[in-house]
């Protein structure tokens, strides 16, 4: 069985925990670039996740403007 992707609230809350644990000054300092690691994986997920429902968002206004100049009907 595969893994699952990790969507963006859970992606958001899991960055949020690894700050948390990186501001509690007594995480172990061979962890630390662990978490950095996974924090940097995390983000990207969330720009991609961000960048994917931009371009959907946009292609749906710009389908909508096309319906309201008539672009879509046959000549």
């Amino acid at each position: 069985m595969g893994k699952r992707e990790t969507g963006y609230k859970e992606a958001i809350e899991e960055i949020e925990r690894i700050v948390a644990e990186l501001e509690a000054e007594n995480i172990d300092v061979d962890v630390i670039a662990e978490k950095v690691k996974r924090a940097t994986h995390l983000i990207t997920v969330c720009k991609n996740k961000l960048k994917g429902a931009e371009e959907q968002v946009q292609k749906a206004l710009e389908e909508l403007n096309q319906q309201d100049r008539g672009d879509d009907e046959p000549f």
